[in-house]
């Protein structure tokens, strides 16, 4: 298995504000890695530093070996799809039309889709069950299946690596399990997977490591079961919990709530 993304010695953040240091860390096809942390705590930055939206302050950011400081937005595309946690934007665009959006790094901005274009827009469509909805308004959909449209449009990129920014964010607890499917599928397909989420149960489902960002550094990074513990969610979080299994997965339990 080749490695895909390899983060070192990353500081990210703003002109005259630092957000994170030295995050390192890498990640090979196939894999999941899950990142964990507060609100506010800079997941979403170090998400926009590694895709090159945010220029690093320090460090490298590697696809297959090559360092994409120099790289073009065209080029990072191709190599990295980004799910964020909302877009597509407030226009009535078909879910094909949002999807097609993916394809521009192939064809460039201004250029019309291809049918090679159709075709992959309608396979990602079609991966994620929402190829009957290719026709729909973009507004009148639900919020889960905006959210699939928004993977599809990163698949028909045809990158190696997915980064899902809190992909179930604001979704209802059946579209959060649909979607998690969708990015469980993600790697069996042979992609790289980086995503955020506020739910450890999620983190114990679907991936294969699991890194706490805390006050700007990886605090822990390790299995789902080395990772998520009652220290950790204590250090991170700063609550108590209890990690029980049920029906096979692991759950936090807060404290406070019995």
């Amino acid at each position: 298995m080749s490695t895909r993304l390899s983060i070192a010695g990353l500081s990210f953040g703003y002109p005259g504000r630092t957000v994170g240091t030295d995050v390192t860390f890498a990640l090979e096809a196939g894999e999941i890695l899950c990142l964990l942390g507060p609100n506010g705590g800079g997941k979403t930055t170090l998400f926009r530093t590694i895709l090159g939206l945010v220029p690093a302050l320090a460090g490298t950011v590697a696809i297959d070996g090559a360092d994409i400081v120099h790289w073009n937005a065209r080029r990072r595309a191709l190599a990295m799809g980004y799910v964020p946690q909302s877009g597509g934007g407030s226009f009535a665009f078909t879910v094909r039309d949002i999807v097609l959006m993916g394809r521009s790094a192939h064809r460039g901005t201004f250029a019309p889709p291809a049918s090679e274009d159709y075709d992959a827009a309608d396979a990602a469509m079609e991966r994620l069950g929402i190829l009957d909805r290719a026709d729909r308004d973009w507004l009148r959909i639900s919020g889960g299946e905006r959210q699939l449209a928004l993977i599809a449009r990163a698949l028909a990129q045809e990158p190696r690596v997915m980064i899902l920014d809190e992909p179930t964010a604001n979704l209802d607890f059946g579209n959060q399990v649909r979607v998690m499917e969708q990015v469980r599928g993600l790697a069996r397909a042979g992609l790289a997977v980086l995503f955020s989420t506020h739910h450890p149960e999620q983190a114990f489902a679907a991936a294969s490591r699991v890194a706490m960002l805390h006050q700007g550094r990886l605090a822990r990074i390790g299995t789902p079961d080395e990772v998520i513990t009652e220290d950790g969610m204590r250090l991170v979080y700063g609550i108590d919990v209890e990690v029980v299994a049920v029906a096979g997965i692991k759950v936090c339990l807060p404290l406070d709530w019995r």
